[in-house]
C-alpha cells in the first residue's frame, strides 16, 4: 500500500529534464507584468504630470495671476531667475521661488471671463 502511494507521487512530479527549463522565466513574468502595470499607471503619469509642470513654469510672465503652493494668490509683477515677484494687494509685493508656484489662480479666470463679457 505505501509502495503504491509512493509510486503515484513519483509519477506525477514533473520529469527531471525540463524542471529548470521554464521555471525561471515562469517565476519572472508576474514580477515584469507588476512592473509594466506600475509604470503605466503610476510612473508614467507623474512624469508627464511633473513635464507639463515644468514648462509652465518656464512659460511664467509678467501680469499672470498665479497661486503659490501655499496658497497666496497674486500677480506676478516680476520674475529673475528662480525669484517671482507677486503684488497680492496694492502695493504689497512678496518674492517666492518659482518652484513655488502652483498654478494659474481660479481669480484670473474669473477676471478673464469677466473681460470678455
Amino acid at each position: 500500500m505505501i509502495i503504491s502511494l509512493f509510486g503515484t507521487a513519483f509519477a506525477m512530479a514533473p520529469a527531471q529534464g525540463d524542471a529548470g527549463a521554464g521555471s525561471g522565466l515562469t517565476a519572472l513574468l508576474p514580477l515584469i507584468i507588476m512592473f509594466v502595470i506600475f509604470y503605466f499607471l503610476l510612473i508614467r503619469p507623474q512624469q508627464k504630470k511633473t513635464k507639463q509642470h515644468q514648462e509652465f513654469l518656464n512659460n511664467l510672465k509678467k501680469d499672470d495671476l498665479v497661486v503659490t503652493t501655499g496658497g497666496i494668490h497674486g500677480k506676478i509683477t516680476g520674475i529673475a531667475d528662480n525669484i517671482v515677484t507677486l503684488e497680492v494687494a496694492p502695493n504689497v509685493r512678496i518674492k517666492v521661488s518659482r518652484s513655488g508656484i502652483a498654478g494659474l489662480s481660479e481669480l484670473a479666470a474669473k477676471t478673464t471671463d469677466e473681460k470678455n463679457k
